[in-house]
Formats: C-alpha cells, sequence, structure tokens
C-alpha cells in the first residue's frame, strides 16, 4: 500500500522526533535499545512456555506490540531469528506504538506506516549519505540490516540522492536529523 507523500514525511518526523527524545544518535540503530529507552518492556519468545510460545506464533511469527492497558507495553519477539531480522521487526513494533496504531485500524494502512517507520529508522537517507555507500552492501554492514533491506535501502537512498542533489538543500526534518548525529561524532 502506498501512503501519502504528507504522511511519509509525518512518519520520518516521528522517527526523528524519537531519536531526539530517547538520544539516539549513532547507527547501527538498535531497535533492542530504542525499546528500553522508551520502557517497552521485550519479551523473547523463547522465555515464554510451551503454551505461550505456541500462542504468540499464531500471532506474528517474527513479534508483535502489545498494551495490556495497565500502562505497560510490550514487544514480543522471536529471538530465533537473526539479530538484523529481529532489530527491524523491534522497529516495526515501534512504530506501531508510536504512530498510535490501534485494534479496527485499517489493517493494510497500519503496516504500511509501521514497515516505512521501521525502514527509515533504521537507515534514513541523510545518514547513509554521510558513508557514501557504493554498493548495498556498504549500507548492510554501517547499519547491520540484512542484504535485502540494504538493497531497498540504497533503492530509496538513490531517489532521495537525485532529489537532494537536484534541489540542493536539506529539508528542516533532515537538518535536525544530521545535527542530531553529527553531535556525536
Amino acid at each position: 500500500m502506498r501512503l501519502s507523500e504528507i504522511r511519509y514525511e509525518e512518519i520520518k518526523g516521528e522517527v526523528i522526533d524519537i531519536f531526539s527524545r530517547y538520544d539516539v544518535r549513532c547507527i547501527p540503530i538498535s531497535g533492542f535499545e530504542l525499546a528500553y529507552k522508551m520502557g517497552i518492556k521485550l519479551i523473547a519468545y523463547s522465555s515464554l512456555s510451551d503454551k505461550k510460545q505456541s500462542a504468540v506464533f499464531r500471532i506474528s511469527s517474527d513479534g508483535f506490540y502489545f498494551e495490556p492497558g495497565d500502562g505497560n507495553e510490550y514487544i514480543y519477539y522471536n529471538d530465533n531469528i537473526c539479530y538484523r531480522r529481529a532489530n527491524m521487526t523491534i522497529l516495526h513494533e515501534i512504530g506501531h506504538c508510536v504512530l498510535g496504531h490501534y485494534n479496527g485500524m485499517n489493517h493494510e494502512e497500519a503496516e504500511a506506516e509501521a514497515n516505512f517507520f521501521a525502514k527509515y529508522a533504521v537507515a534514513p537517507p541523510p545518514l547513509i549519505h554521510l558513508i557514501n555507500p557504493k554498493q548495498p552492501q556498504d549500507i548492510a554492514n554501517a547499519f547491520e540490516i540484512s542484504y535485502e533491506a540494504s538493497e531497498y535501502a540504497m533503492d530509496y537512498y538513490c531517489k532521495w540522492f537525485r532529489n537532494h542533489e537536484q534541489s540542493g538543500v536539506y529539508s528542516e526534518c533532515e537538518k535536525q536529523l544530521l545535527r542530531l548525529f553529527m553531535k556525536s561524532a
């Protein structure tokens, strides 16, 4: 599902706001660290009883966000998948949390938003630009993402770069992101 350009920009702003609020200033971006800073409890599938593992796998083979209404937030995640995939899953689930997704919302739209949140959070094009990648593997190595995810990130970066090259300026959001990460450099 394709979101509106306005919605993509809003989600980018949410990512940068979260990075700023929780002092995320270096790559690679860790969903584990961000969840900890946000007070979201991470529950590994392997820590659950066999009966509960069976139940969570019926919900999702990768992970899901759960807010029981008692003020606590949880992300249950499959810890038997590789770190890079688990990290993306956690960022995706943080996206659901940050973007205020709830039951009854259009599922396809919520998934598209959370996917974009995770994609932008794990490897924002302005930060990719700082490493001057020659190939997707450069992105995979710097941002600790899978090769498949790095191919998508490279495609997105190339589109972003063409637009950036034409305008010659960074958006206000991008400037904020770069200031945040340049402080730690």
